[in-house]
């Protein structure tokens, strides 16, 4: 395999078309070739340009890359690798999925062959380059893992965890967006009781949730050594926080997270598993 690998996304939504983007003004495809495939091109084809090509042939994208990210939906898998299983090579190729609930061993089974898979799990903010991506192998080498860590770092964080730590991270990870989307939205309603308009409200509300986070990235700390900085005897910190954790927002969370980790894990039908 080459040390830098040329990559297709099959399937290029909007999951596939931030990745793209992220690839693209990172620099990461100045020595690589990105090939995008979708069944209308015309929709993606704002996309081409260098170092990237759009066409509606999945077979001759997987026979330019080395890399293939599989990112259609949960049931269009089965006719999507029935259809390149004719130019799959398992020495050659690397598997990416980040199709939402399923398994590694799911696809192994429809590529019919020992091929190298990663399972990914990134979430929205990938628009952003901001996303948290989980990743599950199936015995990668470390020097290929490096390869796709790159491609994700390049929208975000990554993270490699087992693939039994899936689910949770689908929900601590996916889920979790529109958890904290809540919580910023909960924060701007309380601004515009105290008197600010709505836009202020949330630009406020915004970039503490920014700083916030900013704050752990960058101290290294524990989110009860930034609280005990801004906490002090009699002051109106605590006595917010207290408030809230009179009415339960720490357990809520922790009950709303372990709910939906439950709803996934009996869901039946995986298109709807977010």
């Amino acid at each position: 395999m080459k040390k830098k690998m040329d990559i297709a996304i099959l399937g290029a939504g909007n999951l596939g078309i931030s990745i793209a983007s992220g690839l693209r003004e990172s620099g990461f495809l100045k020595n690589r070739e990105l090939t995008l495939t979708r069944r209308k091109p015309s929709v993606i084809e704002h996309m081409e340009g260098d170092h990237i090509k759009i066409t509606a042939d999945n077979r001759s994208a997987v026979r330019k890359a080395d890399l293939i990210i599989l990112a259609v939906q949960p049931g269009q898998l089965q006719a999507l690798i029935s259809e390149i299983r004719p130019d799959l090579d398992s020495d050659r190729h690397l598997i990416v999925s980040v199709i939402t609930a399923v398994s590694i061993s799911e696809i192994a089974a429809q590529l019919q062959g020992p091929f190298r898979i990663v399972r990914a799990m990134p979430n929205t903010a990938v628009a952003a380059g901001q996303s948290m991506t989980c990743m599950a192998h199936n015995g990668v080498d470390d020097e290929v893992m490096s390869e796709v860590e790159a491609v994700f770092e390049c929208v975000g964080q990554t993270l490699q965890i087992e693939e039994e730590l899936m689910q949770a991270a689908t929900v601590v990870c996916a889920s979790g967006i529109a958890f904290w989307m809540r919580f910023i939205r909960a924060t701007t309603q309380g601004g515009v009781q105290l008197g600010f308009d709505a836009k202020d409200a949330q630009k406020i509300a915004v970039q503490t949730c920014m700083g916030a986070a900013s704050l752990l990235m960058h101290e290294h700390s524990h989110p009860e050594q930034e609280i005990d900085k801004v906490t002090t005897p009699k002051g109106c910190t605590i006595a917010g926080l207290n408030e809230m954790e009179h009415h339960g927002l720490s357990s809520a969370l922790i009950k709303g997270l372990v709910t939906s980790f439950n709803r996934i894990n009996q869901m039946k039908n995986k298109d709807e598993a977010l």
